[in-house]
Order: C-alpha cells, then structure tokens, then sequence
C-alpha cells in the first residue's frame, strides 16, 4: 500500500468529524438554507430542543418551547416575507464539555411581502447541547441592529 493511501485512512475518520464548533455552524447554515429553499417549518426547526428558548427584538417577551417557536416561524414566514440571503460574519464557538455556544453578526437579506428586497443585521448568540449523537440548540437571543450612516 502507498504512503498516501495509508495516511488516509488512517486520517479519514478525523477527516469525517469536523468537531463541535463547524458542526454548530453547518447546523446554523443548513437551518438558514431550508429556510431560503421554502421549507416547512418542522424542517427549519429540525435540530431545535422541544425546551428552546429565545429572545428576539419583535417579541416583548421570551419566546418558551419549540412549539411556540414553530408558530411564530410560521406565521413570520407568512407575514414578513422571505430569506433570500443569510451570511455570518465573525462567527466565535465556545465548546465546555457538552454546550457549544455560538457568537456572530448576522448579514441578511429578506423580500417583503411587496417583493421588495431589505437588508436586515443582528448580533446573535445560540446556545447548543450535544443530545445523543447531534446537538440542539437550546436557546438563542436575536438583537437587530440599525447600520449607522456615517
């Protein structure tokens, strides 16, 4: 057997598991992702704990459980118009032991319901737990942010 060959596989299952941090960042994307695609809401919210919590700029209070979140996607999705673009910018996970905390700047763009297209920013933070064999997230705080002009 080559070199080259033995180096792979012996190096393909580090290869194959990414780690904590890109794992809760792939989760975070693909929910973005399915989201764009027009997915259903059970979809969007796949890897969300039944005992989600969350605090957001268009609801006064926290938002308890999965459930509630669902609906209120739900009715978002309807009423607010669409995702059409998501990036993270200065992303920062900080893993202790079986929690995963993920820290960034949230760039997107969303197309009203007059199909008109806004920039939307927010400094977010979510919190994931390893459960089983995948991580959860838990909670999330959303804080919309108005660019300044200069």
């Amino acid at each position: 057997m080559k070199k080259s060959a033995l180096m792979l596989l012996i190096l393909a299952p580090v290869i194959a598991w990414a780690g904590p941090a890109e794992d809760v960042i792939a989760i975070t994307k693909a929910q973005w992702a399915a989201e764009m695609a027009g997915a259903d809401v059970d979809v969007i919210m796949k890897d969300v704990a039944d005992d989600y919590t969350e605090f957001n700029a268009a609801t006064p209070t926290r938002i308890d459980g999965r459930a509630l979140a669902n609906r209120l996607l739900g009715a978002d999705m309807q009423a607010d118009g669409d995702l059409v673009a998501a990036e993270m910018a200065n992303p920062k996970v900080q893993v202790y032991g079986d929690t995963a905390i993920l820290t960034y700047n949230f760039l997107g763009k969303f197309k009203t319901p007059e199909k008109t297209v806004e920039n939307f920013f927010a400094k977010s933070t979510r919190v994931y737990v390893k459960q089983g064999r995948g991580w959860k997230l838990v909670h999330a705080n959303f804080a919309a942010l108005t660019p300044t002009e200069n």
